[in-house]
């Protein structure tokens, strides 16, 4: 029998023919799928631990998550054979060691998302699965203004849906949020401590409406302070458009897979 050790991956999928990354029942999950695929190689049962949950449709440049694996393989062996029976829309990019004491979600401490809007009148068709459509264009002046008023520590209730759970707190510390135009294209770039159920599409989704000059910039400043539960005006924008991109953990190093 060989010694159990624990396994680090970093993880990018397209999460279009997902219900999400956490194992759901009669529904295809990203998770669902590793932990299958690693069983077939290693023979034995598996968990496999996410950094975080992404909902149905969102994709992941830098997801993370740990495993326990009792096989003599090191981790670039483990990575090959993953990457060669995962369907293609799932990419091991690295595996390493890890601490035992290691967990992907607990040990983080910080994530990075980025969102992704197509802002011109026709969304391209290589485009329509991984950015959401605005066609009226957007006032980046206004979405940076707004955006930089989420920086900070808030009470994000506001900005945030209900997870059918229990939720210890909705104060969260957002610790940048850059808005960048390239082109047609429009990104949000966003990194915090932890971020609530749908907290980065509903961030998003007002913006969207700033940006189109429905809201004021300053009504994110006041929806914060006013730490009321989420309102009809606070939309969640599509889940197309959204990347988990960076997780990071002590030392400041992040786990990610590059891009740009």
């Amino acid at each position: 029998m060989f010694p159990v050790r624990r396994f680090k991956l970093v993880v990018a999928y397209d999460g279009t023919a997902y219900a999400g990354w956490q194992v759901q029942p009669r529904q295809p999950s990203v998770q669902q799928t590793v932990e299958e695929t690693l069983e077939g190689i290693v023979g034995h049962e598996v968990k496999v631990h996410g950094s975080g949950r992404t909902d149905q449709g969102v994709h992941a440049r830098g997801q993370v998550a740990h495993v326990d694996l009792a096989c003599r393989m090191g981790p670039e062996a483990v990575c090959r054979a993953l990457n060669a029976r995962l369907p293609q829309d799932i990419r091991i990019l690295r595996a390493a060691l890890a601490r035992p004491e290691f967990h992907a979600r607990r040990s983080a401490t910080a994530k990075e998302y980025r969102y992704f809007v197509w802002n011109d009148v026709t969304v391209l068709p290589d485009r329509r699965l991984y950015a959401a459509h605005a066609y009226r264009r957007l006032d980046l002046a206004a979405l940076r203004d707004g955006a930089s008023r989420f920086v900070g520590r808030h009470d994000f209730a506001a900005f945030t849906a209900n997870p059918q759970r229990e939720v210890a707190s909705t104060v969260r510390t957002i610790f940048a949020f850059a808005v960048s135009r390239r082109g047609h294209e429009v990104v949000f770039r966003v990194r915090g401590e932890g971020f609530l159920y749908k907290q980065v599409r509903s961030m998003v989704g007002f913006l969207l409406r700033v940006g189109e000059g429905a809201e004021r910039p300053e009504a994110v400043s006041e929806l914060l302070e006013a730490r009321a539960p989420r309102q009809a005006r606070v939309p969640s924008a599509a889940a197309c458009g959204l990347f988990l991109w960076r997780v990071w953990y002590a030392g400041g190093r992040a786990a990610a897979g590059g891009g740009r």
